[in-house]
């Protein structure tokens, strides 16, 4: 690896900005308020802003790069690699890829979810960010529980997610079935099929959850939609909730300390696009922990901006909410702050142009990984050597 040095900019440290400079050498960053040494690689950042890494719980938007039209499917290897390109080009260092085992066929089947953890375990050396399994398993999938109890026991799973989409409402079937290639006569027995398995559901899920607690896996509830279901999925070890509902549901999860995630693509529109919780009134009153992508990769860096820019947040708390929060609700200690020893990601941000903050070069483990404008930023330990005996 290249050591890198990085001066001039207005780098993100114990949460406030401050000019300094950083040292890179492997992975880590070395030091900050540090002087060049023998860098090979030198990024002045004058006028820019230096940040951590950005960290993303929950994003399954490469699912429209296996998937882009109904019954249009790409091999998942291109997929994942086309989609750590749009991950690390919008400051997603690291990304847990959150992919659905479900009880439908197609897209978010037993097959695919297999591919996904084989292809991303085999392609992790060859891509920037640092790309995990969150595995979002359908809890009336009971099928599926032997399978993903060896995964955990294993250690092949990182982040396990409880859903239950089994009640789909009529007007949202024609979607399902796209999905999956089924006709709307398929999916209505199928759903049919599915609630019948309701009483034999919670069993599941609570030896699913002794499994993860035994793995030592985090584990999400999603969709969360009273306080009695949080304190449920609490008492399991549970303590991140994805996407609570309402307002109650939320506020139980913060009283108890949990971790509490809403969707990036919420603050970035003005709202959810299921109509339920606005995220950026939950950040205003304490009921967001962490942004996660969801659907959308660009959304994390443009909704701390733009939570900076409505004032619901200082722009260095908007930017926990995307880096040091996710990292901790995930257990990731070495990563999500700036700071001697701490693992080398990070981004340079030009924040110019109001709203549309823009990410000029990326630092992925100490790699330098995604760069524009490189006559502008970069030089070589060379070069410039080159220029101060010219």
């Amino acid at each position: 690896m290249t050591d890198i040095f990085i001066e001039g900019g207005r780098a993100l440290v114990d949460g406030a900005f401050t000019e300094t400079s950083l040292r890179i050498a492997g992975r880590d960053i070395d030091a900050l308020n540090a002087e060049q040494g023998r860098a090979a690689l030198h990024i002045d950042a004058k006028g820019f802003l230096v940040l951590p890494g950005i960290v993303d719980l929950h994003g399954d938007a490469f699912e429209r790069q296996m998937m882009p039209r109904p019954g249009v499917d790409f091999p998942t290897d291109v997929a994942l690699v086309d989609s750590d390109r749009q991950a690390i080009a919008n400051g997603i260092t690291t990304v847990f890829h959150g992919t659905t085992w479900s009880w439908e066929p197609g897209l978010r089947s037993a097959d695919n979810a297999r591919t996904l953890l084989d292809t991303i375990e085999a392609l992790r050396p060859q891509l920037a960010a640092d790309t995990r399994f969150h595995l979002r398993h359908e809890t009336h999938n009971l099928e599926a529980e032997a399978e993903i109890t060896e995964w955990l026991t294993e250690g092949r799973i990182d982040l396990f997610a409880f859903n239950d989409h089994s009640n789909v409402k009529p007007d949202k079937r024609s979607r399902l079935a796209e999905r999956a290639g089924l006709s709307i006569e398929a999916v209505n027995e199928l759903l049919d099929q599915v609630a019948a398995r309701r009483p034999d559901v919670p069993a599941s899920i609570a030896r699913l959850a002794a499994a993860a607690r035994a793995a030592g896996v985090r584990m999400l509830s999603h969709d969360d939609n009273s306080p009695a279901m949080r304190q449920d999925f609490r008492t399991l070890g549970v303590t991140i909730a994805e996407f609570p509902v309402n307002e109650e549901t939320a506020r139980d999860a913060a009283d108890a300390g949990d971790f509490i995630v809403f969707g990036a693509p919420n603050v970035v529109r003005g709202g959810s696009h299921t109509g339920w919780t606005k995220a950026s009134d939950m950040i205003a009153k304490g009921l967001c922990s962490v942004l996660a992508s969801d659907y959308y990769y660009p959304a994390q860096l443009l909704a701390a901006f733009r939570l900076a820019a409505d004032g619901t947040l200082p722009l260095a708390r908007a930017w926990d909410l995307i880096s040091s929060a996710p990292a901790r609700a995930a257990g990731l200690a070495d990563r999500g702050v700036l700071a001697a020893g701490r693992r080398a990601d990070i981004i340079i941000v030009d924040d110019k142009v109001p709203l549309r903050p823009r990410a000029v070069a990326v630092i992925a483990a100490g790699r330098l990984v995604h760069l524009t404008d490189a006559g502008r930023l970069v030089h070589s330990l060379a070069s410039r050597k080159t220029v101060a005996t010219a």
